[in-house]
């Protein structure tokens, strides 16, 4: 095996073992890993390189409860009204409900935002492009650098979440994309039973 297969297949191999973990331990995390974390996904290809993210860490105890108390809410009205049967169906092997106590447990949260402006190197404001595929490939990097340093993180995504603008100080330009939630997972782990697809189902050569 070549060293260029060796290190794509090591890699494949220590991404699999990445799942998604909704109970987390106290535990503290260095505030150096999450930086070096965000920094990486900083580096991902933007639309004209305007870089239209922003990582908003969250580490204060208050303002995750704060948060977990308005996701909460529109949690609760999605499972109670708005969710379609076969939703609400299909996630029944995750055992999900309108709690989400990982937004206070975990040790950090990653709120990602996706700008339809931000400012260049001068300071100056300036349309984005493609912005929200661009910050889905910078939070792809992410979840990949948080899984390197050991940690484990879920993805969550509350609709509709504009809550987060004025819980963070932030403006219309900054569209709340995706929470990042990440820390050391509750030992012993629970995780569902699933699989995932096979590589001929999820691609083809052309």
């Amino acid at each position: 095996m070549n060293k260029q297969i060796e290190k794509s297949f090591n890699f494949y191999q220590e991404m699999s073992l990445r799942r998604s973990i909704r109970e987390f331990s106290s535990h503290k995390i260095e505030e150096s890993i999450l930086i070096n974390a965000i920094k990486t996904a900083g580096t991902a290809p933007s639309g004209a390189n305007k870089q239209p993210w922003h990582f908003a860490l969250v580490q204060s105890q208050d303002t995750k409860q704060q948060i977990r108390k308005a996701a909460e809410e529109i949690e609760r009205d999605f499972y109670d009204r708005r969710a379609p049967k076969q939703w609400l169906e299909d996630l029944k092997p995750f055992s999900t409900t309108a709690s989400k106590a990982y937004l206070t447990e975990a040790s950090a949260l990653v709120v990602v935002f996706s700008r339809t402006h931000t400012e260049d190197m001068n300071g100056l404001l300036q349309k984005t492009y493609y912005p929200l595929e661009s910050t889905g490939i910078a939070v792809g990097l992410l979840l990949a650098s948080l899984h390197q340093s050991g940690l484990a993180t879920l993805t969550h995504t509350p609709k509709p979440m504009n809550f987060l603008n004025s819980l963070l100080g932030f403006d219309k330009s900054y569209k709340p994309y995706m929470i990042i939630v990440t820390g050391h997972a509750k030992q012993p782990v629970h995780l569902p039973d699933i699989k995932r697809k096979e590589t001929h189902q999820i691609m083809s050569v052309h």
